[in-house]
């Protein structure tokens, strides 16, 4: 009896040792498993496809490690955008003419000329989380609001210039008639998609300024 009821209390023993193991190893493989999925972030090089009301390719930005490129519906090169430095993007045209630059600062962004001599424009994060781009003499050009079912772009006179609209996992730049000038169905934020609605820049400008938000989510 001794014999059996030592040999009983060591497979009991054994089995709660075994239980315990087995509770304390299934943390942490849910962790491995889930860790990539919980940190996963935006695919830094994913090409950002614009097209028309039709479904045309109209043009994209295809980002790059430490940069981007403009291309145009053919996917033929307009510009490109390098990182000469953290927080310093050069802007260059298809025959590599420096055409300007993005200076990245927290909540600021601001377009420089080819010599780096002088502030063109600046966008500017206010402290109610909406935008304004300024010209060189520090005016406001446009104010960038967000509403509650989408983002405007109004001139400093309240006057409606474009609307972002997003839905159905499709984001869409509306003039002022409600009609869509172009969209995407990629992964933007839409303070930076805002930037192609800036028509006082030019096309290597916006694209260059939405790659520089991009990268913060506008922060």
């Amino acid at each position: 009896m001794k014999i059996i009821f030592l040999i009983s209390a060591f497979l009991i023993t054994l089995i709660l040792g075994c239980n315990k193991q087995t509770v304390n190893e299934l943390p942490q493989k849910n962790i491995s498993e889930t860790t990539p999925t919980a940190i996963a972030v935006t695919n830094s090089t994913e090409k950002i496809k614009f097209k028309t009301e039709f479904g045309a390719d109209l043009f994209s930005l295809k980002q790059q490690a430490n940069g981007a490129k403009l291309v145009d519906g053919n996917d033929q090169e307009l510009a490109k955008m390098r990182e000469e430095e953290p927080g310093k993007l050069k802007i260059k045209n298809a025959s590599d003419k420096v055409l300007g630059y993005v200076i990245r600062e927290k909540g600021l962004w601001t377009l420089k000329n080819p010599e780096q001599t002088q502030s063109l424009y600046i966008l500017k994060r206010q402290n109610d989380q909406n935008y304004t781009l300024e010209d060189t003499a520090k005016k406001e050009i446009y104010q960038i609001k967000t509403q509650k079912d989408r983002w405007e772009i109004n001139t400093t006179q309240q006057n409606l210039v474009y609307q972002i609209r997003i839905r159905d996992g499709k984001t869409s730049l509306r003039n002022a008639s409600a009609n869509t000038v172009f969209s995407t169905k990629s992964e933007i934020a839409p303070i930076a998609f805002a930037c192609f609605g800036l028509d006082i820049l030019t096309r290597e400008q916006q694209a260059a300024l939405a790659y520089a938000v991009n990268l913060t989510g506008g922060q």
